[in-house]
C-alpha cells in the first residue's frame, strides 16, 4: 500500500540515481529513430543555481522527456563554460585571503591553481540541475575548456583569421581597471548615480571674439563679447586628452568659429572647433569638448575630423606620461578633483550643476569602467552577420515567441566589430605569435608559427605568443556544434546537429544567440537550432525584479527543499506563458505541491478499491457509459498536451494536466465511479477497476515530463511493472475513443450537479440543507438520465428531492441546463430579502472598486509614473472586480425570480 504521503527528499535522489544508472537520459541507439537535441546553455563554472536557471532547465528537460517518450533520440547535451573573468575573480580572491597574488605565481602556476579549483569546487551547478531533475546525458558532457573545444576554437580563429575576418586593431573598449581586461557590453552594469557638470571656460586662441547671446535680470535680451566658449563635462580629467571642441554647424551662436582653435587649459594645446552634428544646441552650452581616447562617441567624431587620438590613462585608469607632470601617476579620481580646483582658482570654472547621470560600473569588480583605447582582437561580425540575417529572414530558424526577431534583427543589421581579446590569464589563448619586428603568426600550434616565421624571414627566429585570452563567448558561439565533436566529422555531429530546440533567455539574444548563428553557418553551413524558444522571466509575487538588495530573491534550492522538485517544476511550467513574465509566489508552489498529494490520493483510493488492468486490457471495448467517458477526455487532453508541447506552449500543457488530473479524474471520474465500486454489479466493477487504473497510468505518462519524480514513484509502486516510467511511450491520439453519446450524457450530468453546487454557494445555502431541486422543460432523453443518475444527483447536490415538472415551485432560484431549466427551491433554507441585500451591497463594493481603479488607470499621468508591477497590480484588481460583479449581478437576478 501507498504511503499517506509522498516524501521527495527520500525519492528524488533514489529516483534520480536509477534513471542515470539504467542510461535512461541517453538517446536511442536505433537508428530508426527520429534525433531530437538540446544544447544547454552552458551555466558558469562558478555559478549557482538560482530561479532564471530553475525556469530555463525545467523546459529544457520537459522538451527531453516528452520526445524521449515519443520514440525519438533525444540527446540533450550538457555543459559548462570557463567563465574567463568570473572564475579568475573567485580564485584571485582565494589567493589574496593568503596575501598571494597572481603575478606573484606567474601565469602557469596561476592557471594550474584554477584548474585544481575547478576539479574541487567547480561542479556545483551540475549536482543542483540533478536536484532540479534535469535528464541531461551526462555521459556526453562538455567544459569550454576541455582539449576538443580548445581544438575547435583555435581551428575558428584561425581559419577566420586566414580569411580576413579577424583582425587586430586599435580601438575604444570597455577597460575594466580593476581586473585589468577589456569586457563586453553584458559585463557592463549601468548605475544611475549623483555627479556634476563642470562647466569651463576654453579661450579662443589668436584674439578670437564672438557675440553670445544673454539675458538680463529682468529677462532683456542682448549680447555680450566673449573671448572662451564654454563647455560642460561630467569627467573633468578626461579634459587632458580633448583634441577638438565641437558645436553643431547649424547653430548660429558658433557657426563663424568653426575653423578657430582655442587653447586647451592646463595642457597649452591648440585645438579646434569643428562643427558636427553630435553637438546638441539644446543641450548646456550647446558646445561639447571631444576625447576621441576616453569617450565612444568622441571617437566617431574624431574619426569624422581625422582628430588627433589621445590616450591620457594608463591600464590601472592613472594618469600617463602624456599629462603635464603634476597630474602623472594620480588615480582619475584624484587628479578630477585637483583640476576642479584648479579651475575654480584660475577663474575659467564657470558653473557647478548638480545631475543625476548614468555611468558604465564591472558587474563583477564595481569599479567605473573606463572607455579605454587599445589593441585588440576583432571579428568582422558585419560579414558574418549577413547569412545570420537570412537564415532568420527565410524561417530555417524561428523565435519563438516570434517577435523577438525584431531584437536579433536590429542588433545584426546594426552590428560593430566584434572585440574578442581579453587581459586575462584564464581562458583560451590567443592561437598569435609576434615575431622580432612585430610581424603576427596565426597558426594552430607554435610549431606551425615558427615553421611560418621561419619561411617568412628566411631563418628560425624566436615569437612570443600574445598574451592575451579569447572572450568566453567566442567559446560559447561554438557550442552546438563544437559539443559534437566538430571539426572532426564524428557521429554525433552527423546525427544530432543541426539541433532542434535552443530555449534561453531574451538578455543573451545579442550575445549568444546571434554569434552561435554565425558561426555555426560560416563553419557548418546549416543553422544550428531550427527554434529559438525566448523563455520569460520570473519576478516576484509583485512582478517586482528580483535582486538581493530588495530581499526578494527565490533559491530554487531552497523551495526544492520546502515544496519538492515537482512541485516547483510545475509551477514554472503552468507560468511560463510566452511573452509573459512569471510572479512567482509560495503559495502557487503550494497549491501545484496540493495538486501532486490530489494525484497521489487517487492512487490510494484506486489501490484501496483493487484497481488493476488486467493483461491484455483495451479501454477501445469498454461499456459503461462512465468507461467511454473517461476514455474520450483521456484522449483529448493526449491531444492537447503534445500539441502544446510540440509547439511549446508549456503554461497549455500544463493547465491541460491540471485541468484533466484534478477537476476530470479526480474530482469527477473517482467522485462518478464510486457507487458502481461500491456496487453488486460485479462486471460493472471489474471494468472500472480496470479503466481506473489504465486512466491513471495515461495521467503518469503524460504527467511526467513536468512532473518526473512523483510519477515515477507511483509508477514503480504498481506491481508488474518491467520499465521505468520514464522509457514508456508517449500515448497516440484516437479520434475513435470519443464517444459523443456518452461525452453529451456525463457532462450533462456534470454540468447539472455544478450548477446546483454553484447556486448553493452564491445563496449561502447552509451545507446540511436538503434542498429539493426540480426540472421543468426536459425532455425524454433529459428524464432519462435523471432515472439513470439519481441516486449521484441526490448524493453530490446534497439535494432532499430530484424532480420533473410543468412549472416551476414558488420560491425556487432558476438555472439553465440543456433544454430544461433546473429550479432549486432555496426559499425555505435562507432570507430570501437578506440575501438580496447582501447581494446588492458585494455588488455595489465591486462596483467602487472598478470604478476607483479605472480612474487610476484611465489617468496618463498614474500610468506614466507609476512602476510597472503597480499597473499590473491595478489590471488586475480591476478584472478581479469585474469578474466578481458579473459573477454576483446573476446569482442576484436568480435571487430575485424567487421573491
Amino acid at each position: 500500500m501507498l504511503d499517506k504521503t509522498f516524501d521527495p527528499k527520500s525519492a528524488e535522489p533514489r529516483l534520480y540515481e536509477m534513471w542515470e544508472s539504467a542510461g535512461a537520459f541517453k538517446p536511442s541507439e536505433d537508428e530508426g529513430a527520429e534525433p531530437f537535441s538540446i544544447v544547454i546553455p552552458p551555466p558558469n563554472v562558478t555559478g549557482s543555481l538560482h530561479i532564471g536557471h530553475a525556469l530555463n532547465n525545467t523546459l529544457q528537460d520537459v522538451l527531453t522527456r516528452f520526445e524521449r517518450m515519443r520514440g525519438k533520440a533525444a540527446l540533450w547535451l550538457p555543459g559548462t563554460d570557463h567563465a574567463g573573468i568570473a572564475t579568475q575573480m573567485v580564485v584571485e580572491r582565494q589567493l589574496a585571503a593568503g596575501n598571494i597574488s597572481r603575478r606573484d605565481m606567474g601565469r602557469e602556476a596561476f592557471v594550474e591553481k584554477v584548474w585544481q579549483w575547478k576539479a574541487e569546487s567547480g561542479g556545483t551547478i551540475v549536482g543542483q540541475l540533478r536536484r532540479l531533475g534535469a535528464s541531461c546525458d551526462w555521459s556526453r558532457e562538455r567544459f569550454t575548456l576541455d582539449d576538443g573545444l580548445s581544438d575547435a576554437v583555435r581551428k575558428v580563429f584561425v581559419t577566420l583569421h586566414k580569411q580576413g575576418l579577424i583582425y587586430r586593431d586599435k580601438r575604444l573598449v570597455n577597460w575594466d581597471p580593476h581586473f585589468q581586461t577589456a569586457i563586453s557590453d553584458l559585463e557592463v552594469e549601468q548605475k544611475e548615480v549623483d555627479g556634476h557638470y563642470w562647466h569651463f571656460a576654453y579661450p579662443l586662441a589668436d584674439g578670437v571674439t564672438f557675440q553670445y547671446p544673454v539675458k538680463d535680470e529682468e529677462g532683456v535680451e542682448g549680447f555680450e563679447t566673449r573671448d572662451y566658449i564654454v563647455v560642460a563635462t561630467t569627467r573633468p580629467e578626461t579634459m587632458l586628452g580633448d583634441t577638438a571642441v565641437a558645436v553643431h554647424p547649424d547653430d548660429e551662436r558658433y557657426k563663424d568659429l568653426i575653423g578657430k582653435e582655442v587653447i586647451l587649459p592646463i595642457t597649452g594645446r591648440r585645438i579646434p572647433i569643428v562643427g558636427d552634428d553630435y553637438a546638441d544646441p539644446t543641450k548646456g552650452s550647446g558646445a561639447v569638448k571631444i576625447t576621441p581616447a576616453h569617450d565612444f562617441n568622441d571617437f566617431q567624431v574624431g574619426k569624422r575630423h581625422n582628430l588627433p587620438v589621445i590616450n591620457i590613462l594608463t591600464a590601472f585608469a592613472t594618469l600617463d606620461d602624456s599629462v603635464p607632470e603634476d597630474y602623472r601617476g594620480k588615480d582619475r579620481f584624484v587628479a578630477r578633483k585637483e583640476i576642479v580646483a584648479r579651475a575654480e582658482a584660475e577663474g575659467w570654472l564657470k558653473a557647478i550643476e548638480k545631475t543625476k547621470h548614468i555611468v558604465p560600473h564591472g558587474d563583477r569588480s564595481g569599479v567605473v569602467i573606463e572607455p579605454f583605447l587599445t589593441d585588440q582582437w576583432y571579428v568582422n561580425a558585419g560579414e558574418l552577420a549577413k547569412e545570420a540575417l537570412a537564415a532568420v529572414e527565410d524561417g530555417r530558424t524561428v523565435f519563438e515567441p516570434k517577435n523577438w526577431e525584431k531584437t536579433y534583427f536590429e542588433w545584426l543589421r546594426n552590428i560593430e566589430p566584434w572585440c574578442v581579446s581579453r587581459q586575462l590569464w584564464w581562458g583560451h589563448r590567443i592561437p598569435a605569435w609576434f615575431g622580432p619586428d612585430g610581424q603576427i603568426f596565426v597558426e594552430m600550434s607554435a610549431e606551425e608559427a615558427s615553421a611560418a616565421a621561419a619561411t617568412h624571414y628566411g631563418k628560425a627566429v624566436e615569437l612570443t605568443q600574445d598574451e592575451d585570452v579569447l572572450d568566453t563567448w567566442f567559446s560559447s558561439a561554438l557550442w552546438p556544434f563544437s559539443t559534437m565533436g566538430w571539426p572532426e566529422n564524428t557521429r554525433d555531429l552527423e546525427r544530432f546537429y543541426p539541433t532542434h530546440t535552443l530555449v534561453t533567455g531574451f538578455d543573451i539574444i545579442f550575445f549568444w544567440v546571434a554569434r552561435m548563428m554565425m558561426m555555426g553557418l560560416h563553419f557548418t553551413g546549416k543553422a544550428p537550432f531550427q527554434r529559438v524558444v525566448i523563455n520569460a522571466l520570473v519576478r516576484d509575487e509583485k512582478g517586482q525584479k528580483m535582486s538581493k538588495s530588495k530581499g526578494n530573491v527565490m533559491d530554487p534550492l531552497i523551495l526544492i527543499d520546502e515544496f519538492g522538485a515537482d512541485a516547483l517544476r510545475f509551477t514554472l511550467t503552468a507560468m511560463s506563458g510566452q511573452g509573459r513574465d512569471i510572479k512567482l509566489a509560495k503559495q502557487r508552489i503550494e497549491g501545484y505541491r496540493n495538486f501532486g498529494t490530489k494525484l497521489w490520493n487517487a492512487h490510494r483510493f484506486a489501490q484501496m478499491n483493487e484497481c488493476a488492468a488486467p493483461v491484455g486490457f483495451d479501454p477501445a471495448n469498454v461499456k459503461l457509459t462512465l468507461s467511454r467517458w473517461i476514455r474520450g477526455e483521456t484522449h483529448k487532453t493526449v491531444r492537447t498536451v503534445t500539441e502544446a508541447l510540440e509547439a511549446c506552449a508549456f503554461d497549455d500543457a500544463a493547465n491541460a494536466l491540471y485541468r484533466f488530473v484534478w477537476n476530470v479524474v479526480c474530482d469527477w471520474y473517482v467522485e462518478l465511479s464510486k457507487p458502481i465500486l461500491n456496487g453488486d454489479d460485479a462486471d460493472a466493477k471489474a471494468e472500472i477497476r480496470a479503466t481506473t487504473a489504465w486512466v491513471l497510468d495515461q495521467c503518469l505518462i503524460l504527467l511526467h515530463p513536468v512532473m518526473p519524480f512523483l510519477t515515477e514513484e507511483l509508477w514503480q509502486a504498481t506491481e508488474g511493472r518491467a520499465n521505468a516510467l520514464i522509457v514508456q511511450s508517449w500515448p497516440t491520439y484516437d479520434a475513435a475513443a470519443i464517444d459523443a453519446a456518452a461525452d453529451t450524457e456525463i457532462n450533462w450530468l456534470i454540468d447539472l450537479i455544478s450548477e446546483v453546487r454553484s447556486v448553493r454557494s452564491e445563496m449561502n445555502v447552509p451545507g446540511s440543507a436538503k434542498v429539493p431541486l426540480t426540472l421543468t422543460g426536459a425532455n425524454d432523453t433529459t428524464k432519462a438520465w435523471l432515472e439513470t443518475h439519481r441516486d449521484l444527483i441526490l448524493f453530490l447536490g446534497r439535494l432532499g428531492e430530484v424532480t420533473t415538472a410543468e412549472a416551476a415551485p414558488t420560491g425556487s432560484v432558476p438555472f439553465v441546463i440543456a433544454e430544461s431549466t433546473g429550479n432549486l427551491s432555496v426559499a425555505e433554507f435562507i432570507d430570501l430579502k437578506a440575501e438580496a441585500a447582501r447581494l446588492e451591497k458585494a455588488i455595489a463594493d465591486f462596483t467602487k472598486t472598478i470604478d476607483g481603479t479605472r480612474r487610476k488607470l484611465d489617468n496618463p499621468e498614474f500610468v506614466r509614473k507609476a512602476p510597472e508591477e503597480v499597473i499590473s497590480e491595478n489590471q488586475e484588481r480591476l478584472k478581479d472586480a469585474e469578474d466578481g460583479k458579473a459573477r454576483l449581478s446573476v446569482a442576484l437576478e436568480r435571487l430575485k425570480a424567487a421573491l
